[in-house]
């Protein structure tokens, strides 16, 4: 028992975690969906099980068969291969977003997984039973490939991570960081003291703060509530200048739509992560937040604006963006407040710098406002407001097109027009708010 009492305490934590995890699945009433992170947890089980039968059976050669004992090592060495792979597939899944080209491409990463597992079983019969000052411990070819598989994995991770810093939620970044600064120290000690026999250690950090900062139930259940009152509220705004709620869902639509058209372009990847992406679309409804502070005299006047109605008019943008800061700011999640903030107050901003509130141009608008700025014009001109008739759809898009390059960003113009049957779907479906 003295030699795997580590091993025992990881699988109790594991087990913990999961029966947790399903637990509050059920009693939150969550939609049942198998997810990666149930992957992780069934793998992290398998592992920590073999991780102790291994244990145990290398030091008592004696009494286990050796046939078993090379059985269970396979077993021991393929789980904690998928325990890393499987791991750096999650990372990935909540740090990029990925179009179907992309993920068609991502099945490349799988060649060094699935080399190793070959390398495992081929060679295990070499495989060499060999005893330490704290344990009998395994080493040979089939175990060398393992350190070799967890490297490549470390440093996609690392590139990855770091690549993408700047856009990834901070709760994801100490997870991940943690994460890696775990499995580094981790790797070069076992290599280091081969008898330690700590890699437990891993699959148990992994595991523990994927749950805590991203998979706990009542939390992504509570962030769908938040999701659905910012939408109630953005309804309640929009609705005192004549719109209907249709216009905050079409704009949130067509963020996404772009979003989705940029990245299967390959434009931006250095920005457009997934979560870059998740804050854009849940920012959007709250890009005209700044009017609830416009008078409704301006807001519902039905003829043309006065010089100096514009002017208080274009306060919205300013407005907004300082409500956002004051209202937000106990949220404590930077990430979705600098992105809410740059919508806010640069979505009128233009291409060419004569937009507002401070004159912009080009890339001097944060991406996040120059995208709003197409979907928000769009479905300006296509709907009806008091003020004018709507225009048809076709004369929409022809706005979009003779803004490129002036008005609009060139780029997201182009990804949206790119888009026109899936935009009249949008509209259609979104009609009647």
């Amino acid at each position: 028992m003295l030699h795997y009492k580590l091993q025992v305490g990881c699988l109790i934590i594991v087990l913990y975690i999961a029966f947790i995890y399903w637990r509050s699945k059920a009693r939150t009433g969550t939609k049942y969906r198998w997810k990666i992170f149930d992957t992780i947890l069934v793998i992290g089980i398998t592992y920590q099980i073999f991780d102790i039968l291994t244990v145990y059976s290398v030091n008592h050669l004696g009494m286990v068969n050796d046939t078993v004992n090379r059985i269970l090592h396979i077993g021991f060495l393929m789980s904690i291969d998928a325990v890393i792979f499987v791991v750096f597939l999650y990372m990935l899944a909540i740090t990029e977003y990925h179009s179907q080209e992309r993920k068609k491409r991502r099945y490349f990463l799988w060649i060094p997984f699935v080399l190793n597992i070959i390398i495992v079983v081929a060679n295990i019969g070499t495989l060499e039973f060999r005893t330490g000052n704290v344990s009998n411990y395994s080493m040979g070819v089939s175990a060398y490939t393992c350190f070799a598989m967890v490297a490549v994995y470390e440093a996609l991770s690392i590139w990855i991570f770091l690549r993408h810093w700047n856009y990834i939620d901070k709760y994801k970044r100490a997870t991940i960081g943690t994460f890696l600064l775990v499995l580094t120290g981790v790797s070069v000690y076992q290599m280091v003291v081969p008898d330690s026999l700590v890699t437990s250690i891993v699959a148990v950090m992994a595991i523990l703060g994927i749950y805590i900062n991203m998979e706990t139930p009542s939390q992504l259940e509570l962030e769908q509530y938040r999701g659905e009152l910012v939408y109630g509220f953005a309804n309640v705004i929009e609705s005192r200048d004549g719109s209907t709620g249709g216009h905050v869902k079409r704009t949130s639509k067509y963020v996404e739509l772009i979003v989705q058209e940029l990245k299967k372009q390959g434009r931006f990847e250095g920005i457009l992560t997934k979560d870059y992406i998740d804050n854009l679309v849940k920012a959007a409804p709250m890009h005209d937040i700044g009017k609830i502070s416009t008078p409704d005299s301006i807001l519902q006047k039905p003829g043309k604006l006065t010089d100096e109605e514009f002017e208080i008019m274009k306060q919205h943008t300013v407005n907004g963006a300082k409500t956002v800061r004051e209202s937000l700011a106990k949220l404590g999640d930077a990430q979705y407040i600098d992105v809410v903030h740059d919508v806010v107050l640069y979505h009128h901003e233009k291409w060419n710098g004569t937009g507002y509130p401070e004159g912009r141009k080009e890339t001097e608008i944060p991406l996040c406002a120059r995208i709003m700025a197409v979907a928000d014009v769009f479905d300006a001109v296509v709907e009806k407001r008091c003020y004018r008739e709507a225009m048809t759809l076709e004369q929409g898009f022809a706005i979009i097109e003779d803004g490129m390059g002036s008005s609009f960003d060139p780029l997201i113009a182009e990804a949206f027009l790119n888009n026109k049957e899936r935009v009249i779907e949008i509209h259609n479906n979104f009609s009647h708010g």
